[in-house]
């Protein structure tokens, strides 16, 4: 978990009591303010339940740490994922929604890598998980993860 002088001064802005703890009020007032963004009550309270761990309906500057980590590893991670996106409708024929054996070997072609269809068969084939011979995007990503 990322501690910075910057999320812990974050903290002492919300903290708007000084009582050293985080209610799911102050968030929802703080990121109307810094952040702009509208958060329901029930939003706020889910938000302060997901790192809770002392069970007493407020964030710690521990546990506030704790969710401003999991924020942005969930933007890092809708990122990764537009970057994937990107990168399948490269590889994709256009309109079909998968990556063929034909359209891998233009791609390919393209970036200087020569290879024949038969070939580009045989590397779909090794993540092809429903066996239709072509790459969905889930495919795609798995491929991509390894």
């Amino acid at each position: 978990m990322v501690a910075s002088r910057e999320f812990s001064l974050a903290f002492l802005s919300f903290d708007r009591d000084n009582d050293g703890k985080i209610s799911a009020a102050e968030l929802r007032l703080c990121m109307k303010a810094t952040l702009g963004e509208e958060v329901s009550t029930e939003d706020a309270a889910t938000l302060v339940a997901s790192v809770d761990t002392d069970g007493d309906g407020l964030l710690s500057e521990e546990e506030f740490l704790k969710l401003v980590n999991m924020e942005r590893d969930d933007t890092e991670e809708e990122e990764r994922c537009r970057g994937l996106k990107e990168a399948f409708q490269m590889y994709e024929m256009k309109g079909e929604g998968c990556i063929t054996p034909l359209s891998l070997k233009r791609m390919l072609s393209k970036l200087g890598a020569h290879q024949d269809v038969g070939e580009c068969q045989a590397m779909i084939c090794r993540f092809d998980l429903d066996g239709d011979g072509v790459l969905s995007f889930e495919e795609f990503k798995t491929m991509m993860d390894q």
